[in-house]
């Protein structure tokens, strides 16, 4: 037993290693620096303490970009799994062309989320955009897509969304292929409908699936970046920003390196504050079977 418990530690190092290297070094020195007023290159550094931290109250494009970040988090979660799970409960039905679709769904996975901003940037655009053009041939009068920061959010969010509905696809499929039929068919021998079997066969024995998808999507979404570059820059007026993109733009725009990095820090903890509890009571829910 010791031996194999000195195999499985020396195994567990290397990741430690990375963990602590790439994830705690780099924690501790944000925190270091959100305590410094510091423009990122000068070799000046003011202590200011706590300052940097209370500036965050009265930011308004932090609370912005704290609520952009809900929203790109919960909404793109919430678009990627249902819409996941209902195109994998479809391509889980064998039918002609089967792999065609789901090669299809998977493939936006595969280009980078700033090319993807980029491709639909292109469709919206006021002048030369596709979706205006077509409206041009209708007769009617182009659109702004992004005129305002609220409309910015919303494109985002369907954007990535769309992007990372074949990972969720492809979990949810792995999972409805795990589910033993005898479950299904009791049912259907007991006389259960197609919503019932969904309601109390499918989806319990899915939650460890929903769990995956729906904690990885919220992760991603928190810390959302490349698609805002590439489709709205944080505009207009900084109101389509997440805190990712905001932090960018404090640390090499503003040139504000210890403000940037007190915001990297809540940023962290926020994350952290949603994404651990609802991957605990998700858990709580798993069924064994």
């Amino acid at each position: 037993m010791k031996s194999n418990q000195r195999k499985y530690i020396l195994i567990a190092v290397p990741g430690l290693l990375l963990i602590f290297c790439f994830v705690c070094i780099p924690f501790v020195n944000a925190l270091r620096l959100g305590l410094y007023k510091w423009n990122g290159y000068s070799q000046n550094m003011k202590f200011v303490g706590l300052d940097n931290f209370e500036k965050l109250f009265t930011d308004k494009v932090f609370w912005r970009s704290l609520l952009n970040t809900m929203i790109y988090g919960f909404g793109s979660t919430l678009l990627q799994n249902v819409g996941g799970l209902a195109i994998a409960l479809f391509l889980n039905k064998k039918f002609f062309g089967r792999n065609a679709v789901r090669a299809i769904v998977y493939v936006p996975i595969m280009i980078s989320a700033f090319l993807m901003g980029q491709i639909v940037y292109y469709f919206i655009q006021y002048e030369g955009g596709v979706f205006n053009e077509i409206l041009g041939m209708a007769g009617l009068e182009p659109v702004y897509w992004m005129k305002t920061g609220w409309r910015a959010v919303v494109m985002i969010t369907l954007v990535n969304s769309w992007q990372y509905l074949g990972l969720c696809m492809v979990i949810y499929l792995a999972g409805l292929q795990n589910i033993p039929a005898m479950y299904q068919e009791a049912a259907m021998i007991d006389g259960a409908g197609k919503w019932k079997m969904f309601k109390k066969i499918t989806l319990p024995l899915l939650i460890p699936s929903i769990t995956t998808a729906v904690v990885t999507n919220l992760i991603n979404g928190f810390k959302m970046f490349d698609v805002i570059a590439s489709m709205s820059g944080g505009g207009p007026n900084r109101e389509s920003m997440s805190l990712s993109y905001y932090i960018s733009t404090l640390y090499f725009n503003d040139e504000k390196a210890g403000y940037s990095s007190a915001l990297g820090i809540v940023s962290f903890l926020v994350i952290m504050v949603i994404a651990f509890p609802v991957n605990a009571y998700l858990r709580k829910k798993e069924v064994e079977y």
